[in-house]
């Protein structure tokens, strides 16, 4: 048990904790129960549910979202086309955003996978200095996939 003044008053039975608690106007915390013996506290509850929330807020604004953005193609998507789609994977893998780069087969496109796999090799390429294969290209479905992460900052 810890006291009311901060200091550790040692391994104590429940009902003298209580009371200990008690003669300081305080309440009894279980501040860690996994311990052997669990680790009590005379404190003020409400102080310490207010000191948990604030530390858990500091905590989630400290915490970074990753966005995922997506870019379809087709294997039969024509330069001038990708193009475009290359420029704003671009634009969103400097912002600091994943890409998600999806190659959709049609009918029997299915059957010359190679195609949309150089394709999404060509896309790796171009947009290396700004990012990463994260995810190497795999099939799920009727779609080829590859995620795409943004390269750290020197």
């Amino acid at each position: 048990m810890i006291g009311p003044d901060g200091t550790n008053v040692g391994v104590v039975p429940l009902q003298e904790a209580l009371r200990i608690a008690q003669d300081a106007e305080l309440d009894l915390v279980e501040v860690s129960p996994n311990a052997v013996p669990p680790v009590c506290r005379a404190m003020n509850y409400g102080k310490f549910l207010y000191e948990k929330a604030k530390k858990e807020r500091e905590a989630r604004k400290q915490q970074t979202k990753i966005e995922i953005k997506e870019i379809r193609l087709r294997p039969k998507t024509a330069d001038h086309h990708r193009s475009f789609k290359v420029r704003d994977a671009r634009r969103w893998l400097q912002s600091g955003m994943k890409v998600k780069v999806r190659i959709r087969f049609k009918g029997r496109e299915i059957h010359y996978p190679e195609i949309a796999q150089t394709e999404l090799k060509e896309i790796a390429q171009e947009l290396s200095d700004v990012g990463f294969v994260e995810q190497a290209p795999g099939m799920e479905g009727r779609t080829l996939l590859m995620v795409l992460a943004p390269a750290k900052k020197k």
